[in-house]
Protein backbone atom coordinates (compact mmCIF):
# COMPACT_ATOMS: atom_id res chain seq x y z
CA UNK A 1 0.00 0.00 0.00
CA UNK A 2 2.99 2.36 0.53
CA UNK A 3 5.24 3.33 -2.36
CA UNK A 4 8.58 1.55 -1.92
CA UNK A 5 11.66 3.77 -2.11
CA UNK A 6 14.69 1.62 -2.82
CA UNK A 7 17.59 2.48 -0.49
CA UNK A 8 20.96 3.32 -2.06
CA UNK A 9 23.31 0.43 -2.66
CA UNK A 10 25.66 -0.05 0.26
CA UNK A 11 29.28 0.51 -0.66
CA UNK A 12 31.75 -1.70 1.11
CA UNK A 13 34.70 0.37 2.28
CA UNK A 14 37.85 -1.50 1.38
CA UNK A 15 40.56 -1.85 3.98
CA UNK A 16 43.21 -3.51 1.88
CA UNK A 17 45.41 -4.74 4.72
CA UNK A 18 42.48 -6.45 6.47
CA UNK A 19 40.89 -7.70 3.22
CA UNK A 20 44.11 -9.21 1.91
CA UNK A 21 44.87 -10.95 5.18
CA UNK A 22 41.48 -12.64 5.52
CA UNK A 23 41.14 -13.42 1.84
CA UNK A 24 44.42 -15.28 2.14
CA UNK A 25 43.40 -16.92 5.42
CA UNK A 26 40.00 -18.09 4.15
CA UNK A 27 41.23 -19.07 0.65
CA UNK A 28 37.85 -18.02 -0.72
CA UNK A 29 39.28 -16.90 -4.06
CA UNK A 30 41.69 -19.78 -4.71
CA UNK A 31 39.71 -23.02 -5.00
CA UNK A 32 41.96 -24.53 -7.71
CA UNK A 33 45.34 -23.29 -6.47
CA UNK A 34 47.35 -25.01 -3.70
CA UNK A 35 47.32 -23.16 -0.40
CA UNK A 36 50.29 -20.89 0.09
CA UNK A 37 52.36 -21.72 3.20
CA UNK A 38 52.01 -19.64 6.36
CA UNK A 39 54.30 -19.34 9.40
CA UNK A 40 53.62 -22.15 11.91
CA UNK A 41 52.99 -19.86 14.89
CA UNK A 42 50.67 -17.25 13.42
CA UNK A 43 48.20 -15.73 15.97
CA UNK A 44 44.56 -16.68 15.53
CA UNK A 45 42.83 -13.39 14.75
CA UNK A 46 39.25 -13.03 13.47
CA UNK A 47 37.77 -10.15 11.49
CA UNK A 48 34.88 -9.71 13.98
CA UNK A 49 37.42 -9.05 16.76
CA UNK A 50 38.30 -5.72 15.09
CA UNK A 51 42.04 -5.53 15.65
CA UNK A 52 43.78 -2.34 14.44
CA UNK A 53 44.39 -2.47 10.64
CA UNK A 54 48.11 -1.89 11.26
CA UNK A 55 48.30 -5.38 12.82
CA UNK A 56 47.31 -7.00 9.52
CA UNK A 57 50.00 -5.08 7.66
CA UNK A 58 52.61 -6.50 10.05
CA UNK A 59 51.19 -10.04 9.85
CA UNK A 60 51.17 -9.85 6.05
CA UNK A 61 54.79 -8.69 6.07
CA UNK A 62 55.68 -11.60 8.34
CA UNK A 63 53.95 -14.09 6.04
CA UNK A 64 55.67 -12.76 2.90
CA UNK A 65 59.10 -12.99 4.52
CA UNK A 66 58.43 -16.55 5.69
CA UNK A 67 57.57 -17.56 2.10
CA UNK A 68 60.78 -15.93 0.94
CA UNK A 69 62.84 -17.96 3.43
CA UNK A 70 61.40 -21.26 2.19
CA UNK A 71 61.77 -20.31 -1.49
CA UNK A 72 58.05 -20.34 -2.27
CA UNK A 73 57.05 -19.68 -5.88
CA UNK A 74 53.58 -18.29 -6.59
CA UNK A 75 51.59 -20.51 -9.01
CA UNK A 76 49.29 -19.06 -11.65
CA UNK A 77 45.64 -18.80 -10.75
CA UNK A 78 43.39 -19.69 -13.73
CA UNK A 79 40.35 -18.14 -12.04
CA UNK A 80 41.55 -14.53 -12.25
CA UNK A 81 42.13 -12.32 -15.31
CA UNK A 82 45.71 -11.40 -16.24
CA UNK A 83 47.00 -14.31 -14.19
CA UNK A 84 50.58 -13.82 -15.39
CA UNK A 85 50.63 -10.17 -14.23
CA UNK A 86 49.05 -11.09 -10.90
CA UNK A 87 51.56 -13.89 -10.42
CA UNK A 88 54.51 -11.57 -11.12
CA UNK A 89 53.22 -8.92 -8.70
CA UNK A 90 52.67 -11.45 -5.91
CA UNK A 91 56.07 -13.04 -6.49
CA UNK A 92 57.72 -9.60 -6.43
CA UNK A 93 56.22 -8.95 -2.99
CA UNK A 94 57.75 -12.20 -1.72
CA UNK A 95 61.15 -11.61 -3.32
CA UNK A 96 61.40 -8.12 -1.84
CA UNK A 97 60.04 -9.06 1.62
CA UNK A 98 62.01 -8.05 4.70
CA UNK A 99 61.76 -9.50 8.23
CA UNK A 100 60.03 -7.56 10.98
CA UNK A 101 62.34 -5.21 12.84
CA UNK A 102 62.53 -5.50 16.67
CA UNK A 103 60.39 -2.36 16.88
CA UNK A 104 57.78 -3.86 14.54
CA UNK A 105 57.76 -7.14 16.48
CA UNK A 106 57.13 -5.21 19.69
CA UNK A 107 54.43 -3.18 17.97
CA UNK A 108 52.77 -6.38 16.71
CA UNK A 109 52.63 -7.87 20.21
CA UNK A 110 51.10 -4.66 21.52
CA UNK A 111 48.49 -4.54 18.74
CA UNK A 112 47.49 -8.15 19.45
CA UNK A 113 46.06 -6.96 22.79
CA UNK A 114 43.94 -4.17 21.29
CA UNK A 115 41.16 -6.18 19.64
CA UNK A 116 38.11 -7.82 21.22
CA UNK A 117 40.13 -10.91 22.08
CA UNK A 118 37.50 -12.27 24.49
CA UNK A 119 34.77 -12.28 21.80
CA UNK A 120 34.28 -15.69 20.19
CA UNK A 121 32.40 -16.61 17.01
CA UNK A 122 29.51 -17.75 19.22
CA UNK A 123 29.38 -14.34 20.94
CA UNK A 124 29.45 -12.60 17.55
CA UNK A 125 26.61 -14.75 16.15
CA UNK A 126 24.49 -14.04 19.26
CA UNK A 127 25.16 -10.32 18.81
CA UNK A 128 24.08 -10.37 15.15
CA UNK A 129 20.92 -12.39 15.90
CA UNK A 130 20.02 -10.01 18.74
CA UNK A 131 20.38 -7.04 16.37
CA UNK A 132 18.06 -8.83 13.96
CA UNK A 133 15.53 -9.57 16.70
CA UNK A 134 15.45 -6.20 18.49
CA UNK A 135 16.98 -3.70 16.06
CA UNK A 136 20.39 -2.08 16.31
CA UNK A 137 19.30 0.64 18.76
CA UNK A 138 17.89 -1.62 21.50
CA UNK A 139 21.19 -2.18 23.32
CA UNK A 140 19.55 -3.33 26.58
CA UNK A 141 17.80 -6.32 24.96
CA UNK A 142 20.81 -7.06 22.74
CA UNK A 143 23.04 -7.23 25.83
CA UNK A 144 20.67 -9.74 27.46
CA UNK A 145 20.95 -12.03 24.42
CA UNK A 146 24.79 -12.18 24.43
CA UNK A 147 25.69 -14.69 27.13
CA UNK A 148 28.64 -13.93 29.39
CA UNK A 149 28.95 -10.28 28.37
CA UNK A 150 28.02 -7.26 30.50
CA UNK A 151 25.87 -4.43 29.06
CA UNK A 152 28.98 -2.20 29.05
CA UNK A 153 30.96 -4.77 27.03
CA UNK A 154 28.15 -5.15 24.49
CA UNK A 155 27.72 -1.38 24.24
CA UNK A 156 31.46 -0.93 23.57
CA UNK A 157 31.47 -3.74 21.00
CA UNK A 158 28.33 -2.40 19.28
CA UNK A 159 29.89 1.06 18.84
CA UNK A 160 32.99 -0.43 17.17
CA UNK A 161 30.90 -2.91 15.13
CA UNK A 162 28.81 -0.17 13.50
CA UNK A 163 31.88 1.99 12.91
CA UNK A 164 33.99 -0.76 11.31
CA UNK A 165 31.48 -3.37 10.12
CA UNK A 166 32.50 -2.81 6.48
CA UNK A 167 35.77 -4.61 7.27
CA UNK A 168 33.90 -7.90 7.78
CA UNK A 169 34.13 -10.44 4.98
CA UNK A 170 30.40 -11.34 5.14
CA UNK A 171 29.11 -7.81 5.74
CA UNK A 172 26.51 -7.96 2.93
CA UNK A 173 24.98 -11.14 4.34
CA UNK A 174 25.12 -9.85 7.94
CA UNK A 175 23.52 -6.50 7.09
CA UNK A 176 20.80 -8.17 5.03
CA UNK A 177 19.98 -10.37 8.04
CA UNK A 178 19.81 -7.40 10.45
CA UNK A 179 17.79 -5.24 8.05
CA UNK A 180 15.25 -8.02 7.49
CA UNK A 181 14.71 -8.16 11.24
CA UNK A 182 14.39 -4.38 11.52
CA UNK A 183 11.85 -4.40 8.68
CA UNK A 184 9.78 -6.95 10.63
CA UNK A 185 9.97 -4.71 13.73
CA UNK A 186 8.74 -1.70 11.73
CA UNK A 187 5.96 -3.81 10.24
CA UNK A 188 4.78 -4.82 13.74
CA UNK A 189 4.77 -1.16 14.79
CA UNK A 190 2.77 -0.25 11.70
CA UNK A 191 0.19 -3.01 12.35
CA UNK A 192 -0.19 -2.01 16.01
CA UNK A 193 -0.75 1.61 14.99
CA UNK A 194 -3.37 0.57 12.42
CA UNK A 195 -5.27 -1.63 14.92
CA UNK A 196 -5.14 1.07 17.61
CA UNK A 197 -6.58 3.65 15.21
CA UNK A 198 -9.36 1.30 14.07
CA UNK A 199 -10.41 0.21 17.57
CA UNK A 200 -10.31 3.81 18.89
CA UNK A 201 -13.16 4.81 16.54
CA UNK A 202 -15.70 2.74 18.49
CA UNK A 203 -16.93 2.90 22.07
CA UNK A 204 -17.87 -0.80 22.01
CA UNK A 205 -15.73 -2.34 19.23
CA UNK A 206 -16.84 -5.94 19.98
CA UNK A 207 -20.37 -4.86 18.91
CA UNK A 208 -19.88 -1.80 16.69
CA UNK A 209 -16.72 -2.40 14.68
CA UNK A 210 -17.25 -2.50 10.93
CA UNK A 211 -14.77 -3.58 8.27
CA UNK A 212 -14.72 -2.04 4.80
CA UNK A 213 -14.43 -5.22 2.74
CA UNK A 214 -14.79 -3.82 -0.74
CA UNK A 215 -14.57 -6.87 -3.01
CA UNK A 216 -12.42 -8.88 -0.54
CA UNK A 217 -15.00 -10.19 1.93
CA UNK A 218 -14.96 -13.81 0.87
CA UNK A 219 -17.72 -16.33 1.55
CA UNK A 220 -16.44 -18.24 4.57
CA UNK A 221 -16.13 -15.83 7.50
CA UNK A 222 -19.04 -13.70 8.69
CA UNK A 223 -18.63 -10.08 9.78
CA UNK A 224 -19.34 -11.10 13.39
CA UNK A 225 -16.49 -13.63 13.24
CA UNK A 226 -14.10 -11.11 11.67
CA UNK A 227 -15.03 -8.49 14.28
CA UNK A 228 -14.29 -10.95 17.10
CA UNK A 229 -10.95 -11.96 15.57
CA UNK A 230 -9.74 -8.35 15.18
CA UNK A 231 -10.93 -7.21 18.61
CA UNK A 232 -9.43 -10.22 20.40
CA UNK A 233 -6.17 -9.92 18.44
CA UNK A 234 -5.89 -6.27 19.54
CA UNK A 235 -6.81 -7.11 23.13
CA UNK A 236 -4.27 -9.94 23.47
CA UNK A 237 -1.48 -8.18 21.55
CA UNK A 238 -0.97 -9.39 18.00
CA UNK A 239 2.84 -9.65 18.35
CA UNK A 240 2.76 -12.03 21.29
CA UNK A 241 4.26 -15.46 20.86
CA UNK A 242 1.64 -18.14 20.06
CA UNK A 243 -1.05 -15.45 19.86
CA UNK A 244 -2.98 -17.29 17.12
CA UNK A 245 -3.07 -20.49 19.14
CA UNK A 246 -4.50 -18.47 22.04
CA UNK A 247 -6.95 -16.81 19.65
CA UNK A 248 -8.10 -20.25 18.50
CA UNK A 249 -8.77 -21.20 22.13
CA UNK A 250 -10.73 -17.98 22.70
CA UNK A 251 -12.90 -18.73 19.68
CA UNK A 252 -13.66 -22.22 20.99
CA UNK A 253 -14.64 -20.80 24.40
CA UNK A 254 -16.73 -17.92 23.05
CA UNK A 255 -20.47 -18.60 23.75
CA UNK A 256 -21.63 -16.88 20.54
CA UNK A 257 -19.76 -19.50 18.48
CA UNK A 258 -20.82 -22.63 20.39
CA UNK A 259 -22.78 -23.90 17.36
CA UNK A 260 -20.51 -22.33 14.71
CA UNK A 261 -18.60 -25.43 13.62
CA UNK A 262 -16.83 -23.66 10.79
CA UNK A 263 -14.92 -21.16 12.92
CA UNK A 264 -14.42 -23.63 15.79
CA UNK A 265 -12.67 -26.04 13.43
CA UNK A 266 -10.16 -23.49 12.05
CA UNK A 267 -6.46 -23.94 12.80
CA UNK A 268 -4.11 -21.31 14.23
CA UNK A 269 -2.49 -20.93 10.79
CA UNK A 270 -5.88 -20.28 9.16
CA UNK A 271 -6.68 -17.64 11.78
CA UNK A 272 -3.32 -15.99 11.09
CA UNK A 273 -4.03 -15.85 7.35
CA UNK A 274 -7.50 -14.40 7.94
CA UNK A 275 -6.20 -11.78 10.37
CA UNK A 276 -3.50 -10.76 7.89
CA UNK A 277 -6.22 -10.18 5.28
CA UNK A 278 -8.31 -8.14 7.73
CA UNK A 279 -5.27 -6.08 8.81
CA UNK A 280 -4.58 -5.22 5.16
CA UNK A 281 -8.19 -4.03 4.75
CA UNK A 282 -7.93 -1.94 7.93
CA UNK A 283 -4.67 -0.35 6.78
CA UNK A 284 -6.25 0.53 3.44
CA UNK A 285 -9.28 2.04 5.20
CA UNK A 286 -7.03 4.06 7.55
CA UNK A 287 -5.06 5.45 4.62
CA UNK A 288 -8.25 6.51 2.83
CA UNK A 289 -9.52 8.25 5.98
CA UNK A 290 -6.19 10.04 6.49
CA UNK A 291 -6.20 11.17 2.86
CA UNK A 292 -9.75 12.55 3.17
CA UNK A 293 -8.80 14.39 6.37
CA UNK A 294 -5.72 15.86 4.66
CA UNK A 295 -7.79 17.12 1.72
CA UNK A 296 -10.44 18.64 3.99
CA UNK A 297 -7.80 20.32 6.15
CA UNK A 298 -6.18 21.79 3.06
CA UNK A 299 -9.52 23.11 1.82
CA UNK A 300 -10.24 24.73 5.19
CA UNK A 301 -6.80 26.35 5.23
CA UNK A 302 -7.14 27.87 1.74
CA UNK A 303 -10.79 28.94 1.99
CA UNK A 304 -11.28 32.43 3.57
CA UNK A 305 -14.83 33.23 4.75
CA UNK A 306 -16.49 36.12 2.92
CA UNK A 307 -17.08 38.02 6.17
CA UNK A 308 -13.34 38.00 6.91
CA UNK A 309 -12.62 39.10 3.34
CA UNK A 310 -15.01 42.09 3.64
CA UNK A 311 -13.49 43.11 6.99
CA UNK A 312 -10.02 43.02 5.46
CA UNK A 313 -11.15 45.15 2.50
CA UNK A 314 -12.93 47.72 4.72
CA UNK A 315 -9.88 47.95 6.98
CA UNK A 316 -7.68 48.65 3.95
CA UNK A 317 -10.06 51.37 2.68
CA UNK A 318 -10.29 53.11 6.06
CA UNK A 319 -6.52 53.13 6.48
CA UNK A 320 -6.18 54.59 2.99
CA UNK A 321 -8.61 57.45 3.82
CA UNK A 322 -6.69 58.27 7.03
CA UNK A 323 -3.45 58.50 5.06
CA UNK A 324 -5.09 60.95 2.57
CA UNK A 325 -6.34 63.22 5.45
CA UNK A 326 -2.85 63.33 6.96
CA UNK A 327 -1.36 64.38 3.62
CA UNK A 328 -3.95 67.21 3.20
CA UNK A 329 -3.37 68.46 6.71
Amino acid sequence: MVEWIEPPKRERKANYAVDAYFREALRVSEPKVPKAPRPPKQPNVQDFQFFPPRLFELLEKEILYYRKTIGYKVPRNPDIPNQAVAQREEQKKIDEAEPLTPEETEEKEKLLTQGFTNWTKRDFNQFVKANEKYGRDDIDNIAREVEGKSPEEVMEYSAVFWERCNELQDIEKIMAQIERGEARIQRRISIKKALDAKIARYKAPFHQLRIQYGTSKGKNYTEEEDRFLICMLHKMGFDRENVYEELRQCVRNAPQFRFDWFIKSRTAMEFQRRCNTLISLIEKENMEIEERERVEKKKRATKIPMSQKRKAESATESSGKKDVKKVKS
